[in-house]
């Protein structure tokens, strides 16, 4: 790899060269990332200490907890760093392993909130069969497999692009090493790297959306035509209306970049549209699920609550 690439450090350009803006984006970013650590962290540390929450929902939502708080570093110290001290460059070596592990937190949360949509899927539709099919091996399962997939697939990413030859410009028109604005840099033919970002990363956004999208309308038909108290719709309801909160906010913005051709994109409506689901849908995920109504929380009888069984000991 050494010998076939010449250019051995990236430039960032980031979001705005205004020294101004600048410093109104350091504030801005610093507490947004807070809010994602302090935020997330809490909700594994509820979910792990409080017994009641010890169901595969929560299991999967401490799985989402912690995918944020890694999705968000991914990107967020680098850049204010780099705006901090006005230095945006980044190794070649730093910048493949800042793309490997954006893409594969990234998948891993597409797919994690395809399996908590099966999750409710089963809960409200199946709850006699629930804690046969919801297993805890089952569930380790389901959140092994998220995280597999979305390091293989980042790692296909990854080895695409070391292949690539880069000897030319070096300035990136991002804030962070996407693999768009990164392979136009390139001095051999990315077409083949194109290609697969927008067969397989469109593929890995619009599946777990289709299959999302078919669980609540056959959940919503389920509760129209079987569920005749309107006590029992309004709970189990209040089980997916976060869920689905956290689904618009994350695969709108992914859709947007990904799906279109890989090179149509406005690069500052990119960064916006990563900004979103990198940045902001971290920050939101544990206000959405703990502004959730008091009721969905799990009693101590599994059998007052859709899906409430015991992961722990």
């Amino acid at each position: 790899m050494d010998n076939q690439t010449e250019v051995r450090k990236f430039i960032l350009l980031g979001l705005t060269s205004l020294q101004g803006l600048q410093k109104f984006l350091i504030v801005l970013f610093l507490l947004l990332y807070l809010s994602t650590l302090l935020g997330n962290m809490a909700i594994m540390i509820v979910v792990v200490c409080e017994p009641r929450l010890h169901t595969p929902m929560y299991f999967f939502l401490y799985n989402l907890s912690c995918l944020d708080i890694f999705f968000s570093t991914v990107t967020m110290p680098r850049m204010l760093a780099g705006l901090l001290s006005g230095h945006h460059g980044i190794s070649y070596t730093g910048c493949l392993s800042q793309l490997h592990f954006f893409y594969f937190l990234g998948s891993s949360e597409d797919l994690l909130l395809a399996v908590m949509a099966y999750d409710r899927f089963v809960a409200i539709c199946y709850p006699l069969r629930y804690t046969l099919i919801m297993s805890p091996r089952a569930c380790l399962q389901l959140a092994s497999a998220t995280w597999t997939t979305g390091f293989l697939h980042a790692l296909m990413h990854t080895v695409m692009t070391s292949w690539l030859h880069f000897c030319g410009p070096n300035h990136i028109q991002h804030f962070f090493c996407e693999i768009k604005p990164l392979v136009k840099l390139a001095c051999s033919s990315s077409q083949l790297n194109l290609t697969l970002l927008n067969i397989v990363t469109g593929t890995n956004a619009i599946g777990p959306f289709v299959f999302i999208l078919f669980s609540y309308l056959y959940i919503f038909s389920f509760l129209r035509l079987k569920v005749q108290s309107k006590e029992g719709r309004r709970k189990a309801f209040s089980t997916c209306i976060s869920h689905l909160t956290v689904v618009a906010l994350l695969y709108v913005p992914v859709i947007f970049n990904y799906v279109p051709p890989s090179l149509g994109n406005s690069p500052r409506w990119t960064m916006i549209a990563t900004l979103m689901y990198n940045v902001v849908t971290p920050v939101l995920n544990p206000l959405i699920y703990t502004l959730r109504n008091v009721e969905g929380l799990p009693s101590s009888s599994s059998r007052e609550f859709p899906g409430s069984i015991y992961i722990g000991s």
